[in-house]
């Protein structure tokens, strides 16, 4: 392990650990800057790509060593037996007082980004749980979500998505009025409040094949209480 970068947090027979950078693509996109992929190219054997995170998103990903293990772990990410828990600072005040779930199916929307199936209108709730009323006719999307802290208007989260799609949390979260802190897609973007140097997300832990990884919360990501965005 000693000469492996610092950014790689475990290395197993069949798997690298990675505690991915904000602001770095896992794999090249149009801007032309160096890219994650290409960092793991350089690491002894072979990358094979199992799941990803957005460029702005932090924390805990895994990448295969053998096409085996990208088989296996494919099929575990399918059958929903990887769980990822995220940490995300949000403008407002977030419901407290237990676990929210958000369960609003998802569709694609205008210019690269997604949208709740429905109108913000047909969005209803039942006690901690937000629905869309009407018929839906976008894919199965379920968010579930605990308020850890309130300070300055901002509230830190804890978040498991449990359908792994494109932008869920952002989307999820933004619909209910609750923006992540420098999210250049989705809330108000240009509204200094939500103005942040990077997107406040990070995925802090990940369950798979019955073992836990941890993500060190980054510096920069928030200035709260060390024990309050620690969820073991």
């Amino acid at each position: 392990m000693s000469s492996l970068p610092p950014w790689v947090l475990a290395q197993q027979e069949d798997l690298w650990v990675v505690n991915k950078p904000s602001n770095v693509s896992l794999l090249g996109d149009r801007s032309g800057s160096a890219d994650l992929w290409q960092q793991l190219q350089q690491l002894p054997g072979k990358p094979y790509l199992v799941h990803r995170l957005d460029k702005g998103t932090s924390g805990v990903l895994l990448v295969a060593r053998s096409a085996a293990a990208q088989q296996r772990l494919t099929r575990a990410f399918a059958a929903r037996r990887v769980h990822k828990y995220y940490l995300a600072w949000v403008l407002g005040a977030f419901p407290r007082g237990g676990t929210v779930h958000i369960n609003l199916p998802l569709c694609r929307g205008r210019k690269s980004r997604y949208r709740v199936a429905g109108r913000r209108a047909d969005i209803s709730r039942s006690g901690n749980t937000f629905n869309v009323i009407q018929d839906r006719t976008g894919v199965e999307a379920l968010t579930r979500v605990r308020c850890l802290a309130q300070t300055g208007g901002l509230s830190l989260l804890l978040v498991k998505p449990f359908h792994g799609r494109t932008h869920q949390i952002r989307v999820h979260l933004s619909w209910l009025g609750y923006p992540l802190l420098g999210d250049t897609l989705y809330g108000n973007p240009r509204a200094a409040e939500q103005q942040a140097p990077r997107l406040m997300l990070h995925c802090r832990r990940l369950v798979a094949d019955a073992q836990t990884f941890r993500a060190a919360v980054p510096p920069g990501f928030g200035s709260a209480d060390p024990a309050s965005v620690n969820p073991g």
